[in-house]
C-alpha cells in the first residue's frame, strides 16, 4: 500500500437513508509519499483496493498526528479542523486509477480535474453518470429530491424560501474549487471537474463541462463540451461550440492546440492542430465536405474534415459565392495533399 493514486478527506451531505449526495475535498493528494501512504492506511486499517471509509471523531487526532509526523502538515490541519463539525466525513483512498465506484470516489477524482492535479482524460470517469445522484442545489445545500417537499414546506412555515438554483448530478465548479489566476463571469456555467488553466476568462455564455477546460491563457465565451481540451492562447466566440464525446462526438476526442480561433457561432467535430480558424457561423464536422485551396484560391483536392484532424495552420471558411466550405493554409495546399496521402 506504499504507492497510491490520491487520497482525499473530504467533509460533504448524506440523505436521511445515509446515502452521500456530495462531497467536498478541501485538498486532494494525488501520487502521495510513502509515509502519507502508509500513515492513512495504517490508522484506517486499509489493507488494499479503493475504499470510501467514514471517518469517525476518535479516529481524527491519532491520524493527524500520524500525518504530522509524515511530513504532511496541511492535511493534518484540515483534519483538527473535521473535529469540530457535526457533518458527515470521509476519508477517500485510491490504490489505483480504476472508475468510480460511489460518490465519494467520484467526488474526489472531479476535485482532482478542478485542482489542476490531473488534466482532461488524465482519470478514468468511466460510468461517473450513474455513481452521481440527481440533486436539488439549494441556498441551503444539497438536498435529495425525495425529500425537497418537505424541506420546502419546513423553510416556508419558518418565513423562509428554499431557493433551488438548479437540479443536477453535478455542481457548479466554484462552490469547491477556485483555481487561481481565472475569471468567471457566470459561476453556474462552469461544473466541478472542469480544469481550468491560469489566464482563462469565462465569459457569461462561455460553458465549460466535466473533464474538459483550458490550457490557458485563453478567452472562452462559447461551449467547451465534455473531453474537449483547448490549448493555450486559443479563444471561442460568442455561441460557438465544441463536440465532446456526450454530444455526438463518439469516441473521437475533440481538441484545439495552440492561438486557435472558433468566430462566434462556429463550431468543431473534429481535433484542430495550433493556429487554426474557423470562420463565424461554420461548423466542422468529421464528414463535411472541404475543399482544400492553393496558395492562388484554386481547388487542389476535396477531402472530408477528418482527413485535416490534427493538422496546423489551417482557416475554414464557406465560399460566400457557391456556398461550399474550403480550407486554406499557410503551407501550399500541394504540401497539405502530399501529407495527407501519406498518412
Amino acid at each position: 500500500m506504499s504507492n497510491l493514486y490520491s487520497i482525499g478527506f473530504g467533509v460533504g451531505t448524506c440523505n436521511e437513508k445515509g446515502e452521500w449526495l456530495e462531497v467536498y475535498f478541501p485538498q486532494p493528494l494525488l501520487s502521495p509519499s510513502e509515509e502519507i501512504a502508509k500513515a492513512v492506511t495504517g490508522v484506517l486499517d486499509i489493507s488494499g483496493g479503493n475504499v470510501a471509509v467514514a471517518l469517525e471523531e476518535a479516529q481524527l487526532q491519532p491520524l493527524a498526528s500520524e500525518l504530522d509526523a509524515a511530513g504532511a502538515g496541511e492535511q493534518a490541519a484540515i483534519l483538527r479542523q473535521f473535529a469540530s463539525s457535526q457533518r458527515p466525513l470521509v476519508a477517500v483512498v485510491l490504490h489505483s486509477d480504476d472508475a468510480p465506484q460511489s460518490v465519494p470516489e467520484a467526488y474526489l477524482k472531479l476535485h482532482l480535474l478542478s485542482h489542476r492535479l490531473v488534466k482532461p482524460h488524465g482519470t478514468k470517469l468511466d460510468g461517473i453518470f450513474g455513481q452521481l445522484p440527481n440533486v436539488a442545489w439549494t441556498n441551503k445545500g444539497a438536498i435529495d429530491l425525495a425529500e425537497l417537499p418537505a424541506r420546502q414546506l419546513e423553510a416556508r412555515l419558518k418565513g423562509e424560501l428554499l431557493e433551488v438554483a438548479c437540479v443536477d448530478k453535478f455542481p457548479k465548479m466554484t462552490n469547491y474549487v477556485v483555481p487561481k489566476g481565472v475569471r468567471i463571469a457566470h459561476t453556474a456555467r462552469v461544473r466541478l471537474g472542469a480544469y481550468l488553466g491560469e489566464g482563462t476568462t469565462i465569459m457569461h455564455e462561455g460553458f465549460v463541462n466535466f473533464n474538459a477546460g483550458t490550457e490557458g491563457p485563453g478567452m472562452i465565451e462559447g461551449r467547451i463540451s465534455a473531453g474537449v481540451f483547448v490549448g493555450a492562447g486559443s479563444d471561442l466566440g460568442g455561441g460557438c461550440s465544441t463536440m465532446g464525446t456526450l454530444s455526438g462526438g463518439g469516441n473521437i476526442v475533440i481538441s484545439l492546440g495552440e492561438g486557435c480561433l472558433l468566430g462566434a457561432n462556429s463550431g468543431t467535430g473534429i481535433p484542430l492542430g495550433d493556429r487554426c480558424t474557423v470562420e463565424s457561423g461554420l461548423y466542422i464536422t468529421s464528414g463535411t465536405k472541404v475543399a482544400v485551396l492553393d496558395d492562388k484560391g484554386a481547388v487542389v483536392e476535396s477531402v472530408k474534415a477528418r482527413d485535416l484532424a490534427g493538422k496546423s495552420d489551417l482557416l475554414f471558411r464557406r465560399n460566400s459565392s457557391t456556398g461550399a466550405v474550403e480550407c486554406l493554409t499557410n503551407k501550399s495546399a500541394v504540401e497539405l495533399n502530399a501529407e495527407l496521402h501519406s498518412n
